[in-house]
């Protein structure tokens, strides 16, 4: 018998950078994550959902002087906007990652320190080109076909330091092969492709050309005496660790990794039972930050091949076309979008209108338009008019007919077909679109049947079959498929609009006892007929007042 365990499904969004406050982009990344995390959760897995803020750092230390307070004092208030977020939009994580616990610095040092021992960490000088924006330095495979380095590196430099590197380059052709044998290590495909590509440029390490082997080599330090904002060297007290090292091991620092441990298999259970993660990001932190240096990274440390994480790359929410930035001061703020519209409406938006992957361009308007047609309209429009008529013509209760005891008719068949058929290829539809990652498309089984539900009862008019002796059953029979769609569309929907899938519920008189819990929904209860014959259904309240003007 096998008595193993399941294992735990990890998820991780990237951690926030709190040298500014969140914007609508933040937002999106938690609540697509968050998404996930509970899409695994109504499968009945149990689920470790990561979330937090990179706290070091140069841009920190140069926003905190520039606000003229200490850099610790700075973070906490960035920090504290973050943790706000996800309340204000019911993201519900399991462990919050900040860089400054000491529970992460020791992970850090650990791992530093074998890297150092090990010799896949050296001490150089080098003089070249710096991004400021993605803090390394450049070399000329990095120019474009003009000669000049592009946008994504944002602002150049020409510097000349000491530091520590870490041989990146040496770890060039594991990636590639890597890359090679598992087509699902970055999605969508066309990422991985692009991640590809990148590899190509990195430097092989040659004895003969220990310029350029440096040079793509990746500088893990900053000098005190220009950065003391970080976590020191446990080699060199005189540097502090910078970025990569810091910030991309929160992953596995806060999911329970023993550094003084040098094989994954022994590793602790709790750690073991996470990973690997699934690593929800913006394409903008693609390359070189996740697929090459986080992937290096772990295979330096000794994780395996299978043990690698899986990476979702997102795109980004642009405004009239272009990115949102601070500098373009083009942000929008997802904190008033919640507090104008509600947490539900605009999670809804930010999930329906952008197909994982691509970009998509923010629109208020949008928003509005989207919230009314699927919310207000389509689905409160039908669990209103759906209890509405069970108390008006049934006293609150609804009954469960034998379907094949009616007399043929076209009604019937309609009603047949979804409870026998139709319900599965929604089902597996469903299903499929979350598996590839495509909560948007998902969306769309619960629409359609709410679509559906609302032409059943233009069809059928069970006002009329009311005022007919001979037709009890066949308005008994309308009025229970109404309420049961209505009970698995809430399952459906409860991934995206949690708080609507429960007042659905509420409406309903369903699972009282688990009112207001994540344990309510199963997506295994989202088969016919679990409303039993004689419920009493609760009175209709709105769910999703329109929003006009």
């Amino acid at each position: 018998m096998n008595t193993e365990m399941p294992k735990t499904f990890f998820i991780t969004t990237a951690i926030y950078y709190t040298n500014s406050s969140p914007h609508v982009g933040h937002a999106y990344e938690m609540v697509l994550a968050d998404v996930i995390a509970r899409y695994h959760r109504l499968k009945g897995e149990k689920v470790f959902f990561l979330t937090g803020v990179d706290q070091h750092g140069q841009k920190v230390q140069q926003s905190a002087a520039k606000a003229g307070v200490p850099p610790a004092e700075f973070v906490k208030g960035i920090t504290q906007e973050f943790v706000d977020l996800p309340k204000k939009l019911n993201v519900q994580y399991d462990e919050w990652a900040e860089t400054t616990s000491d529970r992460h610095k020791k992970v850090v040092r650990g791992i530093l320190q074998r890297l150092f021992d090990e010799g896949q960490i050296y001490k150089d000088k080098q003089a070249g080109y710096y991004s400021v924006r993605q803090e390394q330095f450049l070399t000329d495979k990095e120019r474009g076909p003009d000669g000049q380095f592009g946008l994504e590196w944002g602002e150049i430099e020409f510097r000349e330091e000491e530091n520590y590197y870490f041989k990146l380059s040496q770890h060039k052709e594991w990636l590639r092969s890597y890359l090679d044998n598992r087509n699902d290590a970055v999605i969508p495909d066309f990422r991985q492709t692009e991640l590809r590509n990148a590899v190509e440029k990195i430097s092989n390490n040659r004895q003969s050309d220990a310029s350029a082997a440096r040079t793509s080599d990746l500088c893990i330090s900053r000098p005190k005496s220009r950065l003391d904002w970080g976590i020191e060297l446990p080699f060199d007290k005189d540097f502090v660790t910078y970025v990569w090292f810091d910030a991309l091991t929160n992953y596995i620092s806060f999911a329970g990794y023993d550094p003084s441990l040098s094989t994954l298999s022994s590793q602790p259970s709790t750690f073991r039972d996470k990973w690997p993660a699934l690593q929800v990001i913006g394409k903008d932190i693609l390359v070189p930050a996740h697929g090459i240096y986080w992937l290096i990274m772990l295979h330096a440390i000794g994780f395996p091949d299978d043990q690698m994480p899986q990476l979702l790359v997102h795109g980004w929410w642009n405004l009239r076309g272009a990115k949102m930035s601070k500098s373009a001061g083009n942000i929008i703020d997802p904190f008033a979008l919640a507090d104008k519209y509600g947490a539900e409406a605009l999670r809804y938006y930010l999930i329906s209108e952008i197909v994982t992957g691509s970009d998509a361009d923010f629109r208020e308007e949008s928003l509005v338009a989207e919230y009314n047609h699927a919310l207000a309209n389509t689905l409160g429009n039908l669990v209103n008019r759906t209890l509405t008529m069970i108390h008006r013509f049934r006293v609150g209760t609804i009954k469960s007919i034998d379907l094949t005891a009616l007399a043929e008719s076209e009604l019937r068949s309609h009603l047949q077909a979804w409870s026998d058929g139709e319900l599965k290829d929604g089902q597996a539809f469903y299903r499929g679109k979350f598996a590839e990652f495509r909560p948007s498309n998902a969306l769309s089984a619960p629409l359609a049947r709410a679509l559906a539900c609302n032409a059943l009862v233009e069809i059928s008019a069970p006002w009329n079959l009311a005022k007919d002796k001979q037709q009890e059953k066949l308005l008994d029979a309308v009025l229970y498929h109404l309420a049961e769609s209505l009970r698995i569309i809430a399952i459906w929907i409860s991934p995206v609009v949690p708080r609507a899938a429960h007042g659905i519920f509420d409406q309903l008189n369903w699972k009282m006892e688990l009112s207001g819990k994540d344990e309510r929904f199963s997506l295994a209860d989202a088969q016919w007929g679990a409303l039993p014959d004689g419920h009493v259904v609760g009175k209709p309240v709105p769910l999703f007042p329109r929003i006009e003007g």
